[in-house]
């Protein structure tokens, strides 16, 4: 009985390998929670304290088909927990990934298993005698390597290229229960059904009905994991896809409002030019009698150029001018402290983009508030060693909604509104930045820190 336990604890164990291989190639590209190595780690040593237990309820169930499933059911709901210890992402996008590796581990198994019946149907393996066991295994991992390293070019990889950024939807869970109970329930009720038809060693027929019914279910089951593998890429591509077009709706939105802000800096400018033509006309007719309370109203009125922000970086000096001109116009208070020259490893694009929803995002929260004294929005842009930190605090008025570290909209238009914060935290990972948002006493904090070492 306990060789049979051993036996047990190794077939599991060997499952938890090979699963944990294809965990680290789908879960690559995923954000890594605080203390990463410890959560790693002590989990780990929580899975495989659970696989001894489950080894004997492998013994004691495992061989009925709903036993089997149950069992396998448990080991990935134990490796799918601690993956989303380990991620600092939404309990779908590791669902997602976990269940695309335990189809992909199960599609190199089974691709083996047609190897090997067919070899044992020829007679292949009859001279191994008792070293068995040791060539059994070199076969078998150094065919799992070369299915692994197919599995992820074919399949995997153009997965990974895709899912940078933003979170997962209902159709990815939709994909995640269908590879799930497609792998687990094909797996198990074939394997049982077959070990009792074996003779002499598991998979090894007397019958040739016998050997081709079970080349067919391995040959079905190839298949299906091949479909939702190849599934679950193409919904991931379609999906940023998706993304890619509230992208372009919302850029053109951003710049039908940066339109109104230019038209409105613009009437700003030409009704200040029309008030200088005014006063300076009226200080002429007044020679030598001017009044000093009018040489302060002009210095007044053209004070709006001073609203010209100097950081070092041409773009952020453009939209931070204009930025201001528009605070002056509505009464908001804009302080600004940017070293732009740390700036230069983002493209034009990202740059204008991040800077652009930053910033109007906290414009739009002091907007609203009546208050003169608190419409007022603070930027920083420093450096430090091989770090940069840009932060930004603003006002507001109500409560903050968050969902998964970024605030939600109350907006009717949630695509708008929601993306503008989702498009900063995708610039911030395109970066390998660190994105943090928080309130306190009625102020918003957003705080970005990117590493900028050569």
């Amino acid at each position: 009985m306990a060789e049979v336990g051993m036996i047990y604890q190794k077939i599991i164990l060997e499952f938890l390998f090979e699963l944990y291989v294809l965990y680290l190639l789908t879960t690559r590209r995923l954000a890594r929670a605080p203390r990463f190595w410890p959560r790693a780690l002590g989990g780990l040593a929580a899975v495989l304290t659970m696989a001894y237990g489950a080894a004997f309820c492998y013994r004691a169930v495992g061989g009925t088909a709903l036993g089997r499933i149950a069992v396998y059911v448990l080991l990935f709901t134990a490796t799918a927990a601690h993956l989303r210890l380990c991620f600092d992402e939404a309990f779908l996008t590791v669902l997602f990934c976990a269940s695309a590796a335990y189809a992909a581990q199960n599609l190199c198994y089974k691709l083996y298993l047609i190897l090997w019946c067919g070899g044992e149907a020829l007679h292949w393996y009859d001279g191994w005698g008792p070293r068995f066991d040791v060539y059994y295994h070199v076969l078998y991992y150094a065919f799992f390597a070369l299915a692994v390293a197919a599995v992820y070019f074919l399949f995997i990889r153009g997965m990974l290229r895709h899912m940078s950024g933003g979170r997962l939807d209902h159709h990815m869970l939709a994909i995640a229960i269908l590879a799930l109970s497609i792998t687990v329930i094909l797996c198990s009720v074939e394997d049982v059904y077959f070990s009792h038809l074996s003779v002499g060693r598991e998979n090894r027929f007397e019958l040739w009905d016998h050997y081709v019914l079970r080349q067919a279910g391995n040959l079905f089951s190839v298949m299906s994991c091949a479909v939702v593998l190849l599934l679950t890429s193409r919904t991931v591509e379609q999906r940023e896809l998706r993304q890619e077009v509230e992208y372009l709706q919302h850029a053109i939105h951003q710049s039908e409002l940066q339109y109104e802000i230019s038209r409105d800096t613009i009437d700003l400018i030409n009704v200040k030019c029309h008030d200088f033509r005014y006063k300076l006309g009226a200080l002429a007719a007044q020679g030598d009698r001017m009044r000093p309370e009018a040489v302060a109203d002009l210095q007044k009125s053209i004070s709006i150029y001073d609203a010209k922000v100097e950081t070092g970086n041409q773009l952020l000096d453009v939209l931070l001018t204009e930025k201001s001109l528009y605070c002056e116009q509505n009464g908001i208070t804009f302080s600004c402290m940017a070293d732009g020259k740390k700036l230069s490893f983002l493209a034009d694009g990202d740059l204008y983009c991040l800077f652009g929803n930053i910033i109007d995002n906290a414009l739009e929260a002091v907007k609203a508030i009546e208050e003169r004294q608190r419409r007022v929005v603070n930027l920083v842009v420093k450096g430090r060693g091989d770090m940069l930190l840009i932060q930004t605090d603003n006002y507001f008025d109500g409560e903050r909604i968050f969902l998964d570290g970024l605030p939600v909209t109350t907006k009717a238009d949630r695509n708008y509104h929601g993306f503008g914060m989702r498009s900063i935290k995708m610039i911030v990972r395109k970066y390998d930045g660190e994105l943090t948002t928080q309130v306190a006493d009625g102020i918003f904090h957003l705080n970005i820190l990117f590493s900028v070492s050569e």
